[in-house]
């Protein structure tokens, strides 16, 4: 659902509206209606019809907040309220958020702007926002007691300032943050660059797609839908934008576009983020554009807590690749820490007993979990599924911070709507070898004594067994005094 207060109807509303409309001189001394979506697409870029010009952002599973022009003064309206947020289908979570998402809209705005950013408070308890990133007056940096007092139920507060540096930014509470954050309180800020007379930035590109996310954890236990907030490190839902694979967005993308990935880190662990068949280069931190000199080429950026990454790249290889974090318990869904490791362990005889009293008693883990994508266990109502992803080819095994960068050269250009699988060309594909296979030479090497890298000088002349007791406390030999 997407409304201004059910004044704009439909996704497609949000493109159509383009930002704002011309304010009449009563509406200027008005709170701006606040914008509301609570449906996970991905919703296209929100191209401006007001303000200055730039190439707008994909927010994956989210969007882009529209404003108004207000006697040349950009402003939005944020609306901090608790959310139900889609983290996969038929998995909701009760989080808090921003104009009825978390994450909420993102800002978009161009460097020089400047910015009035309404703040209403519908939780239960004092809130802020500090602008992550933005050099501002200190007034305005949303502290709770440092900077300002806490905005209270209810109450409207505003902040301004001007977008002084271009850049990939965020916004999230400091006030009772370890709460707040946990429940979801976050967005995204792009502050576009200001181009000169050449039309363009020295250290920043003009790219054809544009997306960003956040990285962000949930402690969800199966069956419930309310985080705990009180959990430091075994987090269960590691996501993007609040969503968990299969329920995020593929990245779609025309070949040989160039390509950039805006990723903020708001968890409480770093994240290697690693991107298949393509090499990027880190662009861009929230410090600013990085100088060229300093970039490299990478297939993977450890992103740490608090920080952003930029990551370019030209999308020069056609195909359904893969991009996750690289920490193999992220890219799982919700599950407990509890399992014990079974893999080995013949359960066939225990697992029949155990049937005559629980029929839908089911062993885990005992060639690994891989093969729990393909059954259909009962799960608790409102929990996701461990990996539920499915391809070409059949059971993913991923879930949580996971998506596919979709690459085709067919794909016009602007369109962000998935294409389906890559169909591979013929021979293109691993396939089954079915011949007969040589013995290994390390075979032959063992047949033949003394041609080992070590040979032995001496054998014993028969084997002998070591046999160790463990010393009696207090006893002849012992350790006592020890």
């Amino acid at each position: 659902m997407l409304s201004r207060r059910r004044m704009l109807g439909g996704a497609g509303a949000i493109t159509a509206a383009a930002a704002a409309a011309t304010v009449s001189k009563v509406a200027m001394v008005a709170l701006p209606e606040p914008v509301l979506q609570t449906r996970p697409d991905t919703m296209p870029p929100l191209v401006p019809n007001t303000g200055r010009p730039y190439n707008p952002v994909v927010t994956l599973n989210g969007w882009t907040l529209p404003w108004r022009m207000n006697q040349g003064v950009k402003e939005f309206h944020l609306v901090a309220e608790p959310v139900v947020r889609e983290m996969a289908p038929g998995f909701k979570a009760h989080l808090w958020g921003y104009n009825g998402q978390s994450p909420g809209p993102t800002i978009e705005v161009v460097e020089g702007d400047r910015v009035r950013l309404f703040v209403t408070n519908r939780l239960g308890e004092l809130t802020s926002i500090h602008w992550h990133g933005q050099r501002l007056p200190n007034g305005m940096d949303g502290v709770t007691g440092l900077n300002q007092p806490g905005i209270p139920p209810g109450k409207t507060y505003v902040y301004e300032f001007v977008a002084r540096r271009p850049g990939t930014f965020m916004y999230h509470p400091h006030a009772d943050e370890m709460v707040q954050m946990a429940m979801g309180m976050m967005g995204f800020w792009v502050t576009h660059p200001a181009l000169g007379k050449g039309g363009k930035h020295p250290l920043i590109d003009e790219v054809d797609r544009d997306f960003c996310f956040l990285l962000n954890a949930y402690d969800i236990e199966p069956g419930s839908a309310t985080p705990k907030i009180m959990t430091m490190l075994d987090f269960n839902l590691w996501s993007w934008n609040s969503r968990i694979f299969p329920g995020i967005d593929p990245l779609v993308v025309r070949k040989m576009d160039k390509v950039r990935i805006r990723v903020g880190n708001l968890t409480m662990t770093n994240h290697p983020i690693h991107l298949h068949g393509h090499e990027f280069l880190i662009t861009g931190t929230d410090g600013g554009p990085t100088p060229r000199s300093a970039r490299q080429y990478e297939v993977t950026a450890d992103i740490a807590v608090g920080q952003m990454r930029q990551l370019d790249f030209v999308a020069d290889e056609e195909g359904d690749w893969a991009f996750h974090c690289h920490k193999s318990h992220h890219t799982m869904n919700a599950m407990g820490h509890d399992v014990p490791t079974m893999i080995g362990v013949d359960h066939r005889g225990v697992a029949r007993q155990i049937t005559q009293l629980i029929p839908d008693y089911m062993v885990m883990g005992e060639r690994g979990m891989k093969d729990m994508t393909e059954m259909e266990m009962p799960l608790p109502d409102n929990t996701a599924a461990m990996m539920a992803g499915q391809g070409p080819f059949g059971a993913v095994g991923m879930g949580g911070m996971f998506s596919v960068l979709k690459v085709r050269k067919d794909q016009a250009r602007g369109d962000y709507r998935d294409p389906g699988w890559y169909r591979h060309p013929p021979g293109t594909v691993a396939y089954e070898f079915t011949g007969a296979l040589p013995d290994p030479a390390r075979f032959k090497a063992e047949a033949s004594p003394g041609l080992g890298s070590m040979p032995s000088m001496a054998k014993p002349a028969r084997e002998v067994e070591v046999r160790v007791r463990k010393p009696v406390p207090g006893g002849s030999g012992g350790h006592a005094g020890h």
